[in-house]
């Protein structure tokens, strides 16, 4: 259930990106700041157990990023 709405979130940033490439980054930057804080709350485990809790946040976070810049690029590259 997760990883659908990491992948749905990361498509309307997708798509978002493509149709308003500035309007785009304060919804991008708000899912990577509450993506961040789990990420920060589950890195708290102690040892190593942290850096694996941690894990799937920092991916998620980092694929929403790439989403939007791939939109963003897209966009750039278009004729009009």
């Amino acid at each position: 259930m997760l990883i659908a709405g990491v992948i749905a979130l990361c498509v309307v940033i997708l798509i978002l990106a493509f149709i308003a490439p500035r309007l785009s980054q304060y919804p991008q930057r708000g899912s990577q700041k509450a993506i961040g804080a789990g990420g920060r709350g589950a890195s708290n485990a102690p040892g190593p157990l942290g850096r694996w809790f941690a894990k799937p946040f920092w991916t998620s976070s980092k694929a929403v990023g790439k989403s939007g810049e791939a939109g963003r690029k897209g966009r750039g590259k278009m004729p009009f």
